[in-house]
């Protein structure tokens, strides 16, 4: 087990003896944040070829380079699930898209709603925040994010085989999560969460009919759209994901 404290993410393909050089703000980090230098060792990961202790090479203000040392972990996969949420407010939904990494979702997918209130979300920006949190959290996978996408065209191409678990405050006195879960099997799914001011009438029917779709409600509070997302992957994590005791 490598001693060492940072872990950083790359774009190139890690192996023995292989030159990794390093953006300016990585640099920046490593040398002018961290104070580390020529020797130092670090831990890195692509998101394909596992992670391995690198050591760094070459170290400047605005540049360096590290070397790879040893793999000191095989790459892995989570759990086949993905995630899909009407965008909020910005800081509201970095913290959903942190929250998705840290709690193993395969697959990103922002959706527009009826009562979305965010019209866009940078893709660019929600990827960075896809990798500094598998730095911290300490994940092999790094989850795709999707271009945000209207959530009836999501489901017009949805393949059934993907079970979808979909938080809804309107389904009050029927089996609670934990029970439905129960009874379901693993495999491919995703989980629904609707933004500020829920589903509107028109999704909820849609929604209640597709066979795919399992309804659950999340307690007996409405919760907002960022805790609803941390709820729902949680209990579908210590149900049928890799919480699960072996």
């Amino acid at each position: 087990m490598s001693s060492a404290k940072i872990r950083l993410c790359v774009d190139h393909p890690l192996g023995p003896g292989q030159s990794l050089p390093l953006t300016e703000a990585q640099a920046h980090y490593l040398f002018g944040v961290m104070r580390e230098g020529a020797g130092s060792r670090l831990l890195v990961f692509n998101g394909r070829d596992g992670e391995w202790l690198a050591e760094v090479a070459e170290a400047g203000k605005r540049k360096g380079s590290l070397r790879c040392i040893a793999q000191t972990a095989e790459q892995t996969t989570g759990p086949d699930l993905w995630l899909m949420f009407a965008p909020v407010k910005k800081a509201r939904t970095d913290f959903i898209v942190e929250k998705a990494v840290e709690l193993g979702a395969a697959r990103i997918l922002p959706v527009a709603t009826d009562y979305t209130n965010a019209d866009r979300l940078r893709r660019d920006k929600a990827e960075a925040h896809v990798r500094e949190a598998a730095e911290q959290c300490g994940a092999l996978h790094l989850p795709e994010v999707a271009d945000m996408t209207p959530l009836s065209r999501v489901l017009a191409a949805w393949d059934p085989a993907r079970r979808i678990l979909w938080a809804d405050e309107g389904t009050a006195g029927r089996a609670s999560v934990l029970q439905r879960l129960a009874a379901e099997t693993g495999g491919p799914w995703a989980i629904l969460v609707g933004p500020e001011g829920g589903f509107s009438p028109a999704e909820r029917e849609r929604l209640s009919v597709l066979p795919f779709v399992r309804p659950v409600p999340l307690g007996p509070r409405i919760l907002r759209a960022e805790t609803a997302a941390l709820a729902a992957m949680t209990l579908w994590q210590a149900a049928l994901g890799d919480w699960r005791p072996e």
